[in-house]
């Protein structure tokens, strides 16, 4: 797992690059993510990760065993926790209770940003698929918005795996690759993306080092 951050989508705007051209991007918010726990490989873990929180949660909203990990590194409980598995090196110096912020990224730092689109709820085929409607002329008879036929004749006799049908859709998990840092305001923790990233305003993301850069 690469090295990354939880955040939040502000929303997006708009900024100029050195040539003067108009670039679309989206600010984001970054951490504050507290450091609950430091595993490595000398330790009863056996293996060196560093699991990090972000949000607020109520102490009684907190199950006994996350509590007493929170209560070990000193902090509040937080409402999301993820685990980072790293090297040795990238563990020294990392104890319970440190905070990470912005300042851990850097202008020009290529990131991929993973979040889930917004979720639409139960459509139909033409919002979620793109179908087109049948002529509304003479002949179209309590039939405007419906799939067509589904399956085939005695053989093979069923619907096939994969049909485009009615269903739920959005709330996808999705990441956005290779977005570029163009900013990064350490004092309010914010960090601005070049381009769009998924998920609705106020959503929480992940951000983290490009898997793969791409020039």
């Amino acid at each position: 797992m690469h090295k990354g951050l939880f955040g939040r989508k502000i929303g997006m705007t708009q900024t100029f690059d050195s040539e003067g051209n108009k670039v679309a991007v989206t600010v984001l918010e970054v951490g504050p993510c507290p450091v609950v726990r430091v595993k490595t490989t000398n330790g009863k873990d056996g293996y060196d990760a560093i699991v990090i929180g972000f949000g607020a949660r109520k102490p009684k909203h907190t199950t006994k065993p996350y509590g007493g990990q929170f209560k070990a590194a000193g902090i509040e409980p937080t409402l999301h926790l993820r685990e980072m598995r790293v090297t040795a090196n990238d563990v020294d110096g990392v104890e319970a209770g440190l905070v990470l912020d912005a300042a851990a990224f850097s202008v020009g730092q290529k990131v991929d940003v993973v979040a889930r689109t917004k979720g639409r709820g139960f459509t139909g085929v033409i919002k979620r698929h793109n179908f087109h409607m049948p002529k509304a002329s003479h002949g179209t008879h309590e039939v405007f918005r419906h799939g067509g036929s589904l399956g085939t004749r005695t053989t093979p006799g069923r619907v096939f795996l994969g049909k485009k049908m009615a269903g739920r859709y959005g709330f996808e998990r999705v990441t956005a690759q290779n977005l570029t840092v163009t900013q990064v305001d350490v004092t309010q923790n914010l960090v601005v993306v070049r381009g769009s990233v998924p998920g609705p305003n106020g959503a929480v993301v992940w951000i983290q080092e490009a898997v793969r850069t791409v020039k």
